[in-house]
């Protein structure tokens, strides 16, 4: 197995409707480019993962606790572990590259599609 890999190599993972992500697993971190299209809602969700992240393209709407905002690129987020937090993709949609420690052993459940173009870069 290779160290390197190629984004648009990686088969994207379905984890909302209109929200994929293609992730590098590690021994202890999971880093995801995730892609949301237009309008596209990450529910109200929590997770023991720690979350760091950026905005690479678009616009979102996130709250994280009890502190939204509009966030578009180059804004980082973190999220600690447990804390409650949903997602609204801009009218363009969004790219973000997500952080996650420990690693997420619930995306292995997920089916993964075929791999196609990144959104992004």
């Amino acid at each position: 197995m290779s160290a390197f890999e190629q984004l648009g190599d990686l088969r994207p993972l379905p984890i909302w409707d209109g929200i994929l992500a293609r992730a590098v697993v590690g021994e202890e971190m999971t880093m995801a480019i995730v892609e949301l299209d237009p309008n596209a809602v990450a529910a109200e969700h929590h997770h023991a993962n720690e979350q760091l992240g950026i905005v690479l393209s678009g616009t979102m709407t996130f709250r994280i606790g009890d502190e939204t905002r509009e966030i578009g690129p180059g804004m980082t987020y973190r999220i600690l572990a447990g804390v409650p937090h949903t997602a609204t993709a801009g009218p363009d949609g969004c790219v973000v590259m997500d952080i996650f420690a420990p690693p997420r052993a619930d995306w292995g459940a997920l089916e993964p599609q075929e791999p196609s173009p990144p959104r992004w870069p």
